[in-house]
C-alpha cells in the first residue's frame, strides 16, 4: 500500500508540473516579494481590484520575514494603515501561550532591552521570530485569495513590453506573460523599474548634488561605534606595507568628503541565533571557509575590544535578531558595490560571498583558538535555530539589501526634506528613523591604518512627509508604474526611509493611487493628491503627517 501511495504521488507530481509558459493577467501587478509587496498586493484586492504577485523569492516578506525581527522605524506612532495591522497581528500571535516554547512572555519581558517594544500595554508588537512574519504575511496572502508566482524571475533583457509610456506585460525567465493595467515594483533592487527604461541612480551621490551635508565620502563622521578607535595595522607584516594588506581591506584611495562615487553601503544577514540547547545547532563550518578573512579581527581584539556582543538583540523564545556592531562584524564591507546592476548569476556569487563570509566569522569566533576565551566561550553558546529557515539550512534566505538602485522621479527625497525644511504636500506617509549609512570602505589611512568609512547616522528631529511623487517615474519614462520601495532618494535620505515598516506603508499607498489610476483610466501621475489619494490614504488609517505638529 505504501509502494502504491508513493507512487501516485510521485505520477501526481509529474501530472501537474508546468512544462508550458502561462499567460496571466490582472489589474495590478506586483513585482517583489518584499513586505512592501505583500501590502501593495492586499491593499489592492481588499479595494476590489484583480491582482497578482510575481515574486522572484520563494517566501514572501523579504527582510522582515528573514531575520529582522528588531523592527527598526523610528517613531512607532508614525506607523499607521496595514503596516501597524501587521504588527498588532504580530501581538496577537504572541497573545497566544502555545507561541512560547523556549520562554514565558513574563520572561521575554523583564529582559531590559525588549520592554519598549514588548510592553502589555500595547497593541502592537514590534519583535518577533523570523517563522512568524512569514506566517502573517502568508495570512495575508490567503485571506485575500491573491494568486502569487513564486520563484519567478523578472526577465530583465527583453520581459517589459511597453506601449509608448505605458507597460503592458512582463515576462519571466521562465516565459510567463503578465499583463495589468497597474505594475507596481516592490524589489529592493529596482529591477522592473530599471527594464522599464526609468532613471535611476546607484552609490552616492556628492553634496553639491542636492545641496546637502551628510551625501558622500564621509571620512570624519562618527555617529556610531563602527569605526576603529585603536590604531591596528592593516598590513600581513605589522607596520610593513611591503607585506601586503589583510583580507578585507582596500587599497583603493579614498576621495575627499563629499564627494560623490559608486559605493554601496555594506550588505549583511540579519542572523537569527538561540542559545536554547534544545533548539540550536552549533555553528556549521561553511564550505570555503579561510580562517585568514578574520586576521584583523584577532588584531581588533589584542586591541582590547569586546563588543561584539552589542547587538544581539533579543526575540521571543530565546532568540536574537543579529546585527552588524563595532569596527570588523557582519557588514560585509565593499563586497557589494556592483550588487543593485549585476546578473541574476553574478547577485548569486555575491550572496553566496556574504554567506560564506558572515558563517565563517560566526564559526571562527565560537571556534578558533587564537580567538581569546573571553569571546570564544560566550560564542559557542549560541547557534542557529532549529525551527528557522528550515528549508535552507536554518540560513536566512534573504541578503540585507540595503540600498540597491534608486529611482530618479518626479520629487527626489533628500535630507532636507527629512530633516522638514520643505513643505511637501502630496504625503503619502512619514519617516522617522536616522539617516543611517552603514560603511562603504575599509581603507589604509595616511598614517598607515586601517579605518572605515561610509558610516552616518543624522537625527531627525520629528517624523516627516514622505511625497508621492517620489514613487512616480518621470512621466515621459513610465506613466503606469510606482515604485514604492527602490524610491525617489538621495542615498542619505534614503538611509531613513529604507525601514520595512514605512516600506509597508509606501506599497499600501502606492496601491491606492493604483486603484484611483485604475477606476479614473488616468496616468499615475495624473492622479488628485488632495480630491481623491489622500481621502482613500486617511480611510485605510494611513498618517500622513506628525499628530504632534498638526495639533
Amino acid at each position: 500500500m505504501k509502494r502504491l501511495l508513493l507512487l501516485a504521488i510521485v505520477l501526481l507530481g509529474c501530472c501537474c508540473e508546468r512544462v508550458e509558459a502561462e499567460n496571466y493577467e490582472a489589474e495590478v501587478v506586483v513585482y517583489g516579494g518584499t513586505s512592501s509587496a505583500v501590502m501593495a498586493a492586499v491593499h489592492a484586492a481588499q479595494s476590489g481590484k484583480s491582482v497578482i504577485v510575481v515574486s522572484p523569492d520563494k517566501h514572501l516578506g523579504g527582510l522582515t520575514s528573514g531575520g529582522l525581527g528588531w523592527t527598526d522605524g523610528g517613531k512607532q506612532s508614525s506607523v499607521g494603515g496595514l503596516s501597524l495591522e501587521f504588527y498588532r497581528r504580530i501581538r496577537q500571535h504572541y497573545d497566544r501561550p502555545e507561541a512560547w516554547r523556549q520562554q514565558t512572555l513574563e520572561e521575554f519581558r523583564a529582559i531590559p532591552k525588549s520592554k519598549s517594544r514588548c510592553r502589555a500595554g500595547d497593541k502592537a508588537m514590534w519583535i518577533f521570530e523570523p517563522h512568524v512574519a512569514e506566517l502573517v504575511f502568508d495570512q495575508y496572502i490567503a485571506e485575500n485569495n491573491i494568486e502569487v508566482l513564486r520563484d519567478a524571475w523578472l526577465d530583465r533583457e527583453a520581459g517589459v513590453e511597453k506601449n509608448g509610456t505605458r507597460i503592458v506585460a512582463i515576462g519571466t525567465l521562465a516565459g510567463d506573460r503578465i499583463a495589468g493595467k497597474v505594475f507596481i515594483d516592490a524589489t529592493y533592487e529596482g529591477d522592473l523599474m530599471a527594464a522599464a527604461g526609468v532613471s535611476f541612480a546607484v552609490g552616492r551621490e556628492s553634496n553639491a548634488v542636492y545641496g546637502e551635508t551628510a551625501n558622500g565620502v564621509q571620512k570624519d563622521r562618527r555617529d556610531h561605534k563602527h569605526y576603529f578607535t585603536a590604531q591596528i595595522s592593516p598590513y600581513k607584516i605589522e607596520g610593513d606595507p611591503s607585506s601586503g594588506l589583510l583580507p578585507r581591506v582596500s587599497a583603493d584611495a579614498v576621495m575627499a568628503n563629499g564627494t560623490g562615487d559608486d559605493k554601496i553601503q555594506a550588505y549583511c544577514f540579519r542572523m537569527c541565533l538561540t542559545d536554547s540547547p534544545e533548539n540550536r545547532i552549533p555553528f556549521p563550518q561553511p564550505a570555503g571557509y579561510d580562517a585568514s578573512q578574520y586576521e584583523l579581527l584577532l588584531r581588533l581584539f589584542e586591541s582590547g575590544w569586546r563588543e561584539h556582543f552589542g547587538k544581539f538583540d533579543p526575540a521571543p523564545n530565546r532568540k536574537t535578531d543579529t546585527n552588524n556592531h563595532g569596527p570588523f562584524s557582519t557588514d560585509n564591507i565593499g563586497f557589494n558595490d556592483d550588487y543593485p546592476e549585476a546578473s541574476y548569476a553574478r547577485r548569486r556569487e555575491i550572496i553566496k560571498e556574504h554567506e560564506i563570509y558572515q558563517k565563517g566569522l560566526m564559526y571562527f569566533m565560537a571556534n578558533d583558538p587564537r580567538v581569546p576565551s573571553d569571546v570564544r566561550e560566550p560564542m559557542s553558546k549560541w547557534g542557529l535555530p532549529k525551527d528557522e529557515f528550515t528549508d535552507n539550512g536554518n540560513w536566512s534566505h534573504q541578503l540585507y539589501i540595503r540600498e540597491g538602485r534608486r529611482m530618479i522621479g518626479m520629487h527626489v527625497m533628500t535630507e532636507h526634506d527629512c530633516h522638514s525644511k520643505t513643505k511637501l504636500e502630496d504625503s503619502i506617509g512619514l519617516g522617522s528613523y536616522a539617516m543611517d549609512s552603514h560603511h562603504t570602505q575599509r581603507y589604509v589611512t595616511p598614517d598607515g591604518f586601517v579605518q572605515n568609512e561610509g558610516d552616518a547616522g543624522v537625527p531627525i528631529k520629528q517624523p516627516y512627509r514622505i511625497s508621492y511623487r517620489s514613487v512616480l517615474p518621470k512621466q515621459e519614462e513610465a506613466t503606469n508604474l510606482l515604485v514604492p520601495v527602490a524610491l525617489s532618494s538621495s542615498h542619505i535620505a534614503f538611509g531613513s526611509i529604507r525601514m520595512e515598516p514605512v516600506f509597508m506603508i509606501l506599497g499600501q499607498s502606492a496601491a491606492a493611487a493604483a486603484v484611483i489610476a485604475i477606476d479614473q483610466s488616468v496616468d499615475v501621475q495624473a492622479v488628485d493628491y488632495e480630491k481623491d489619494l489622500r481621502p482613500a490614504l486617511l480611510a485605510a488609517g494611513q498618517i500622513l503627517e506628525d499628530k504632534r505638529k498638526s495639533k
